[in-house]
């Protein structure tokens, strides 16, 4: 893997959003020289650090998947493949770079949530969903009962927990699915899939785990709730005033972005180490190249986490309230019309050049003989992405509640379950977790929450932008299977 080809990737996907928030900090809503000089360099560490980090998943990580996936599927042994995907689903959770940022946003907002038990419980919902998953793949189960018994739990526990709480649950559930998880499931996926020589048997594994993040989120708010402290939300504000100078902030932000790197990768390296002493035999070569992949991970997740605690959370909270107040104020229509905008922009940009809409691209490209292009997939999903982005922001300062968009929109999701392949259904619900990415799970979520802290209705309840863009492939996708067997009958195909 050529490192400069991560690097492009990376670029291509913050770069653009950088240019969009140096204009409007330029001429809309002037944000001041220090914080966009600060922005400027954080984003410049965002992308050093993702491009490390994704050269090192695909050096270290990723091969361990595949070759773990397919070795626990060869062995025929049900008790260890259940245990090995519990613990690859709770370690791999636990180092996703997304979560950690998305851990403080919360905490920042919901400060009776703690940091450490609340990941805790995001990475164990990931890893008891992946176990399942993994079950109904053994036992052949249909993938569209899952489903429906999973989405079915899922609104029975959000009828349990304060309103604010459930759209942070549908966002833990995108927020999980990042640049470490994907790859990695995705892999795991194709390990069986290879053993079993079923191809469909590669998709829906990320679609199963995105749902255990919501509930595990939804149960430990019914927790917070019963012991009284879950009605101690804040109203959103932009993140408090970091230390002054360029350089500053960023020295402050590393030995923690540090800590929180090593503490996400040493689990997981422990874990290919006992996988390279029980069950998957490597030449000492190979190894030793893993081993710099974990190496790279470890070292871009630090430039990563320092790039958006020194700068770039900071920037987009700042644009974002901003823009609201203007957007708030008596006859700001026009302002409000901005921030929508301004939301799809992002929105559209990000996805485009998501690294794990890629992959799950050219999975869908050859699963579909070029039906399907990859290319129609990235338009559909930036679309898409786009549209739920514009969504939340128009909540956040209209104020009608998350259920009016999310309930609707899953219900849809549901229901053309039947009339869809079943290929389509997995890809589908695999495409709500690849689209929610890095960027929407820091800067946009950062922007979005900027925004609710000068809107009309105050506040908090912005959290659910994640879970909008989440929902949203899950339509689209579906309905872009419907169309392909519909292409396939016209020409005299089976579907």
């Amino acid at each position: 893997m050529n490192p400069l080809d991560k690097l492009r990737e990376t670029a291509l996907s913050v770069l653009p959003v950088m240019g969009v928030v140096a204009l409007l900090g330029t001429l809309a809503v002037p944000l001041g020289a220090g914080t966009l000089g600060r922005f400027a360099l954080g984003g410049l560490l965002l992308i050093a650090g993702l491009s490390a980090f994704l050269l090192g998943v695909d050096i270290g990580i990723q091969p361990m998947g595949e070759r773990a996936g397919a070795e626990l599927t060869r062995r025929r042994n049900l008790p260890l493949l259940l245990g090995a995907t519990f613990a690859i689903g709770f370690v791999v959770t636990a180092a996703e770079p997304d979560i950690q940022v998305f851990g403080d946003q919360v905490s920042s907002v919901f400060p009776a949530v703690r940091k450490t038990v609340f990941t805790g419980a995001i990475a164990t919902g990931v890893a008891l969903f992946m176990v399942l998953g993994m079950l109904r793949t053994v036992l052949r189960l249909k993938l569209r009962a899952a489903l429906l018994v999973s989405y079915g739990l899922l609104a029975a526990a959000a009828l349990l927990v304060p309103r604010a709480f459930v759209g942070v649950a549908f966002d833990a559930g995108g927020a999980t699915t990042g640049p470490m998880t994907v790859p990695f499931i995705l892999a795991l996926g194709i390990g069986v899939a290879r053993v079993r020589s079923d191809p469909n048997a590669s998709f829906g594994l990320t679609g199963l785990a995105s749902v255990g993040p919501v509930l595990a989120v939804l149960v430990y708010a019914a927790a917070l709730r019963h012991g009284g402290d879950a009605s101690g939300a804040q109203t959103a504000v932009a993140p408090a005033a970091a230390a002054t100078g360029l350089f500053a902030p960023f020295r402050d932000a590393l030995p923690d972005a540090a800590r929180e790197a090593l503490l996400s990768i040493a689990p997981l390296y422990a874990l290919f180490l006992l996988f390279r002493a029980t069950l998957v035999r490597m030449p000492l070569v190979q190894f030793l190249r893993q081993t710099v992949g974990f190496a790279y991970a470890c070292i871009g997740l630090v430039l990563f986490l320092t790039g958006v605690a020194g700068g770039f959370l900071r920037a987009g909270a700042e644009l974002g309230a901003a823009l609201g107040a203007r957007a708030a104020g008596s006859g700001g229509w026009g302002w409000c019309a901005l921030l929508v905008g301004t939301g799809v922009l992002l929105g559209a940009i990000a996805v485009f050049a998501e690294p794990a809409v890629w992959v799950l691209g050219d999975q869908v490209e050859k699963a579909t003989g070029g039906t399907i292009p990859r290319r129609m997939l990235l338009l559909c999903l930036s679309t898409a992405t786009g549209i739920a982005i514009g969504l939340a922001l128009w909540r956040a300062m209209a104020g009608f509640p998350l259920a009016a968009v999310l309930l609707p929109g899953y219900l849809l999701a549901l229901l053309l379950m039947p009339w869809t392949p079943t290929l389509f259904v997995g890809i589908a619900f695999d495409s709500g977790g690849v689209a929610s990415g890095p960027l929407t799970s820091t800067f946009i979520l950062s922007f979005a929450l900027g925004a609710a802290s000068a809107s009309r209705s105050g506040g908090n309840d912005v959290f659910g932008v994640i879970a909008l863009v989440a929902m949203m492939p899950l339509v689209t996708l579906q309905a872009m299977g419907i169309l392909y067997r519909r292409a396939r009958r016209r020409k005299g195909l089976p579907a």
